[in-house]
């Protein structure tokens, strides 16, 4: 990936798990990294990659703008920001109407705030990721939220591709079944509650449709994200790419 050697990156929702991953292997490619994040571990997340840290809450429009300011001109944004929570659907009580909406506005409205607050600092050819899920293109019980959510960047994405059609900016996004990181511990937790199983068969349940029964590993969505922002990926625009074990043929 020597053609990344200098590029200039900011990836969002990088103070752990898929997000830091993924700025770890921008670094590793020779491209100068930003990462954004809303908590102030996000500075410590970056020092030990080799990127600087930014803190800003994406649904916040000042500070975002004051955030890409500090890193000025991109080459690639990664809109990787997100949340993700059980939101069953029959709970109609204030504090889940609350959480869904927060899950809204990060996953769906953040994404957007980012990307309009980027747009004018884009160089010739830039490319813009996002990270959607392959619940993108699927249903899954208990997550009416995340699920709606990432349905909606996808259509953010096709919607930019054809918005900017003519244009040397590419859009895409990735949707990645379950991905082994903390986030997933949790989730295998509150599942495990919520069904009254084992942890291990909580994971299981996570990997079930995964054709390979197997949880990912964060390499196989970072080595995407380098290739679609990479000259062999000029030509890929407004595309959904999955990497979820055949889950969605």
């Amino acid at each position: 990936m020597n053609e990344l050697s200098g590029a200039r990156v900011l990836v969002t929702g990088a103070s752990r798990g898929i997000g830091l991953g993924v700025a770890r292997a921008f670094v590793e490619a020779g491209a100068t990294v930003w990462t954004l994040a809303e908590d102030g571990a996000v500075h410590e997340a970056a020092r030990g990659i080799g990127a600087t840290g930014l803190v800003a809450d994406v649904t916040e429009p000042e500070a975002v703008a004051e955030a890409l300011a500090q890193a000025g001109p991109l080459d690639v944004l990664v809109n990787n920001a997100g949340l993700e929570r059980l939101t069953p659907v029959d709970d109609a009580s204030p504090e889940a109407i609350a959480l869904f909406r927060r899950i809204m506005d990060i996953n769906v409205a953040g994404m957007a705030i980012v990307t309009a607050h980027a747009l004018p600092r884009l160089t010739e050819g830039a490319r813009i990721v996002n990270t959607a899920s392959i619940w993108g293109r699927v249903g899954e019980p208990l997550f009416a939220a995340y699920v709606a959510s990432k349905h909606a960047v996808i259509g953010l994405i096709r919607g930019l591709s054809e918005e900017y059609m003519g244009g040397p900016v590419t859009f895409n996004a990735i949707c990645p079944g379950y991905v082994d990181t903390p986030i997933v511990d949790r989730n295998a937790a509150e599942i495990a509650e919520v069904k009254s199983i084992t942890d291990e068969e909580a994971r299981a349940y996570l990997a079930r449709g995964n054709r390979h029964k197997r949880l990912l590993e964060t390499e196989e969505v970072t080595a995407t994200a380098l290739w679609l922002c990479s000259d062999a990926a000029r030509s890929v625009n407004g595309q959904a790419i999955q990497i979820a074990g055949g889950q969605v043929a």
